[in-house]
């Protein structure tokens, strides 16, 4: 069988929230490998999404970076206004911005679990919201969350982050009954323990829970691992597949 050399996710348009770094920037770069044009998202840091910009339209690729903190419903309305108006479409939504701080019940403030639920919980409905008239006019668009194992088996000192995580999840799955109708899909991915280079300002160097897990594997995963697994469910094989949770995590959690 001769086999099409055409990149699977050519002419399609993506937004990669949180994609200056780490799995996000994995995701972004995969997706552009495949054929895709790229929006890049951070908050802070603008030298980290115009790196990821300049390494895709380096190799090719088309890309573009915008700066929005998508906890504010106009700035994520404006991230998927960027996609638009630079690309002419939306095919694709990856929710991938998080926090991961640490800290115990006791210890743990209001402000720190709003600011936690904020970003993962309130920028995943925001930018699907902004972004579902675009994608339903895809014809085959496509959301993915980034979710994370610790919303399945829990954790010590996250409360903040496990909840959110879990609710992920139910975001997931109410997402896919309401968009289906339109042909867009929507499925969570939950990284298992997966190297990183973490800020200390929203993420512990080494966190409590990968302590007492132990991937079967006998690695801990990379980035690429989880953006191969996003690439998959943006292309055309993953049609049939939607309101799903898909763990990657070397065999650390048995769903």
């Amino acid at each position: 069988m001769t086999q099409s050399n055409t990149r699977p996710l050519t002419g399609k348009v993506a937004v990669v929230t949180g994609s200056g770094r780490n799995i996000g920037k994995a995701i972004a770069l995969r997706l552009a490998r495949e054929g895709a044009a790229i929006v890049v998202n951070g908050r802070s840091k603008p030298e980290q999404v115009e790196a990821v910009v300049q390494e895709i339209t380096a190799a090719g690729g088309r890309a573009a970076g915008c700066m929005a903190d998508i906890t504010r419903q106009e700035e994520a309305e404006r991230l998927i206004a960027c996609a638009v108006e630079s690309f002419g479409g939306l095919d694709i939504l990856v929710n991938n911005a998080a926090l991961r701080q640490e800290a115990d019940l006791a210890t743990t403030t209001l402000d720190e679990w709003h600011r936690v639920l904020a970003v993962i919980l309130d920028g995943a409905f925001l930018c699907a919201k902004a972004a579902y008239p675009h994608l339903a006019q895809s014809g085959a668009g496509t959301i993915v969350q980034i979710g994370g194992m610790t919303g399945s088996t829990g954790a010590r000192s996250r409360v903040h982050v496990v909840t959110a995580k879990a609710g992920l999840t139910g975001m997931t799955r109410a997402l896919a009954w309401d968009l289906a109708e339109h042909g867009i899909t929507v499925n969570l991915v939950s990284p298992g323990m997966i190297e990183t280079l973490r800020d200390l300002s929203t993420a512990p160097a080494k966190p409590k829970h990968h302590a007492v897990h132990s991937p079967l594997l006998g690695r801990r995963g990379t980035a690429e691992d989880i953006a191969g697994m996003v690439q998959w469910l943006c292309g055309p094989d993953a049609r049939y597949v939607t309101g799903q949770t898909l763990h990657v995590n070397g065999g650390t959690y048995l769903a």
